[in-house]
């Protein structure tokens, strides 16, 4: 299997959780990783090269895509995982436009911004893969968060925009929607529910897990293995697909 071997790989949102477990996959997969996110602190212990950027910003995303060509190559493989959670958000109509604006420039903008910059390479090269980290919540909208939920379909429409432009230049464009994970963006969001329901947020993660016919929330490397395997050669056939990572819950 070819897989990503020898590939130049752009994964965002890797300084932790979903995003760190791919780049490490990937780079130990053979592929050559520019990883980024916000924090350099993160970066700095991942090994791997790595540019800090703020995505929600056009100039930041030129700049990680430049220096991933400067440094490793013609980008062939970007996996746009990082985003911004919503347990910050409220109802709808009491939702802050600000907290709107933040989450599409980080959750949607940035994607496009990054598409558009890194598939002129795959198009000159007749080879590309994009996976989007998209969410549950991009298919069935979670209470109180119409900037997440939002922000998360966006992502699906523009991840099949993608997969209809590019695929005659031999780049596939698809997505994963995990359910709940152990992430640090997850952690937060479960010790606000907790405080908000006067429980613990033991018993929050606890019904969660009840959710899935498993018993149990899904882990980083579960959507990492889906990510490698959407990035990778073998995964030739498949374009426009949005993949539900969440062991047969919907949430």
């Amino acid at each position: 299997m070819a897989g990503v071997e020898g590939q130049v790989a752009l994964v965002t949102g890797a300084g932790r959780g979903i995003g760190r477990v791919t780049a490490e996959l990937m780079a130990a997969r053979g592929a050559r990783v520019m990883a980024v996110s916000r924090s350099e602190n993160e970066l700095q212990t991942l090994g791997l090269d790595y540019v800090v950027a703020d995505l929600a910003k056009p100039e930041d995303c030129a700049r990680a895509v430049k220096e991933t060509q400067d440094r490793l190559g013609p980008v062939t493989i970007l996996v746009c995982n990082h985003g911004i959670g919503s347990a910050h958000e409220r109802v709808f109509w009491e939702q802050n436009p600000a907290v709107w604006r933040e989450s599409m420039g980080i959750n949607l903008d940035g994607p496009f911004f990054l598409s558009q910059l890194v598939v002129k390479d795959m198009i000159n090269l007749g080879y590309g893969r994009m996976v989007f980290t998209s969410s549950t919540a991009g298919q069935v909208a979670e209470y109180a968060g119409s900037a997440y939920n939002s922000s998360k379909h966006g992502l699906l429409g523009l991840m099949r925009s993608v997969a209809q432009d590019a695929a005659r230049h031999g780049v596939t464009s698809n997505a994963v929607l995990p359910g709940w994970v152990r992430t640090t963006m997850s952690e937060t969001s479960a010790e606000t529910e907790a405080k908000e329901r006067g429980i613990t947020t033991k018993q929050v993660w606890e019904e969660r897990a009840a959710l899935s016919p498993a018993g149990r929330v899904v882990t980083p490397r579960e959507v990492a293995e889906v990510i490698a395997f959407l990035a990778s050669e073998e995964a030739s056939g498949l374009n426009g697909e949005a993949i539900t990572v969440a062991l047969g819950s919907l949430s």
